[in-house]
């Protein structure tokens, strides 16, 4: 944890509850490709034999990709300031939710990835960590990372680094967001463009959002935070939410999150949070709304229907679960199979399209794939890779 961040106060933990049973001893390990059975394998894959991998790729360092775990690993970097809704808890305690989202990569995507969580520090300071381990990962996926350190993280280490960095966070949420918006605005009628969005939330999901929508099209977007519409006349903004208000709010409203829902086709909660129900009745027919708050979405799915025709959360227990494991998966198996630098704002449009593509008829209960479905890690990578 942070040094300045306050110890929360969290009930003792119960080590015959299933949930801890299931992390007892962590949920990684590591395992050989190569048999290790006798001298001759020994001397093979290690001493002397290894010598002359280590002498050649010295001499070239591509081989690296052919001749180590390189081409297939992943590291999956945090420093505990955002962790889910619980917040800054720090390195240690996120390790369980990196530990998952190995897990995830390796399931879904056949990608081995690796927990780093490091001691939060200065942008300069993770960006330079980041970079020094670097080498000897094909790819860096930055999770939980606090918003606005997160964009400036993201961006320098995209500068400096010849491998794709992807921050989950924003972009696979993103990601998913758009692929469930395209079927969505199909169940409606409505063309993408026509839609008038709200998002609620101007963090680091909030922004990648926003930003993702409006490069598929969609020209009415309004963001609101805590304090209401982000608009240009607010003097109380930071740095990116500044350059939200120079690119969103075409209309010029004001005031609160109720005032932004009146005649919107699209609520997009991704700040928590509750919204009363007076306010969800101010959208207009047809209405789609995606609450995406875990573990409670901001306004409950019962609810939610009577308002609007297509409802989305971000839980397993509703249909329509917006979920970026349908995402980064296929992002990353499609970037170390193709050897793509990085990934690209074309890439992030196509894996939505794939994604929506997985589901050729969609209904108000089933917009988007169910994360199980085998065709989704291949089916993104694929599209992934063809941008390459």
């Amino acid at each position: 944890m942070s040094a300045n961040a306050a110890t929360p106060a969290y009930p003792t933990h119960d080590p015959s509850d299933p949930v801890f049973r299931a992390h007892e001893g962590g949920k990684l390990g590591v395992h050989a490709t190569s048999p290790l059975r006798d001298r001759a394998d020994l001397s093979l894959l290690y001493t002397p034999g290894v010598a002359d991998v280590c002498r050649a790729i010295a001499l070239d360092p591509a081989l690296a990709a052919r001749y180590t775990s390189r081409r297939n690993t992943v590291a999956v970097v945090s420093d505990g300031t955002a962790v889910l809704g619980l917040g800054d808890i720090g390195p240690l305690a996120a390790m369980p939710v990196m530990e998952g989202k190995a897990v995830l990569f390796k399931h879904f995507g056949g990608v081995d990835a690796v927990p780093v969580c490091m001691d939060s520090g200065s942008v300069e300071e993770l960006v330079d960590a980041i970079a020094r381990i670097a080498p000897t990962y094909g790819g860096i996926n930055l999770e939980d990372i606090s918003a606005p350190r997160c964009f400036e993280i993201e961006r320098r280490l995209q500068e400096r680094l010849d491998i794709p960095v992807f921050h989950d966070d924003q972009h696979g949420t993103a990601i998913v967001v758009l692929a469930g918006l395209l079927n969505a605005a199909r169940v409606v009628g409505r063309p993408l463009a026509s839609l008038r969005v709200v998002v609620a939330g101007a963090g680091a999901a909030g922004v990648a959002v926003t930003r993702l929508l409006a490069r598929a099209g969609v020209a009415d977007l309004v963001v609101c935070d805590s304090r209401g519409i982000i608009a240009p006349s607010r003097a109380d903004l930071a740095d990116h939410k500044r350059r939200l208000a120079a690119t969103t709010n075409p209309r010029g409203l004001t005031g609160g999150l109720g005032d932004a829902l009146v005649d919107a086709d699209v609520y997009i909660g991704l700040s928590g949070g509750t919204v009363p129900e007076a306010e969800i009745a101010r959208m207009a027919p047809d209405a789609i709304i995606f609450a995406l708050a875990n573990p409670d979405p901001e306004v409950h799915p019962d609810l939610a229907a009577r308002y609007a025709a297509v409802v989305a959360t971000g839980r397993s227990d509703f249909p329509n679960q917006i979920n970026n494991v349908l995402a980064f998966p296929g992002i990353f198996r499609g970037v170390l199979d193709s050897g793509a630098p990085q990934v690209t704002e074309q890439m992030k449009l196509a894996a939505a399209r794939a994604i929506a593509s997985l589901v050729p008829e969609p209904t108000a209960g089933e917009i988007v794939p169910s994360v199980f479905d085998d065709r989704v890690c291949d089916t993104v990578a694929a599209a992934v890779s063809a941008l390459a």
